[in-house]
């Protein structure tokens, strides 16, 4: 069994400009984290964050799907100190056009449950993420 997070938010930006901000690597240093994304299925990258207890701030990842301007997905892996507070799971975006701009549907999916303290962690952290992409949009 494992659990998913799930974050929608209605963006009053077109899907061509919200894909934009999630699919290119500058924009999404903005309002993420620093990495070496591109939009490629199989490229693998990295995000990288200063390093807190538990978590070295890298977490690797690999594009998995890219379907512009609708679904961008790729994995997740964190590591931390111990291999038990390891984070490996697939982040996808899926964007639909709603009539006042575009409906942004984030889910982060495959947490064990034994990582009750990791989904809520990313749930804190994609909250303000997103926050921060709505800053980056408004620009």
């Amino acid at each position: 069994m494992s659990d998913t997070l799930t974050i929608t938010r209605d963006l009053p930006f077109p899907p061509d400009r919200v894909w934009r901000a999630i699919a290119t690597g500058a924009l999404m240093a903005e309002w993420l984290m620093p990495n070496d994304f591109q939009p490629v299925v199989g490229h693998r990258f990295q995000f990288r964050a200063p390093a807190v207890a538990h978590w070295n701030g890298v977490t690797d990842a690999e594009v998995l799907q890219v379907d512009p301007p609708r679904v961008l997905s790729y994995s997740w892996n964190s590591s931390g100190d111990e291999a038990a507070t390891g984070i490996r799971t697939v982040v996808t975006f899926t964007l639909t056009a709603n009539g006042k701009g575009t409906t942004l549907r984030m889910e982060q999916a495959g947490f064990r449950e034994d990582q009750t303290q990791n989904l809520n962690g990313a749930a804190y952290g994609w909250q303000r993420f997103l926050a921060q992409l709505e800053t980056v949009l408004a620009r």
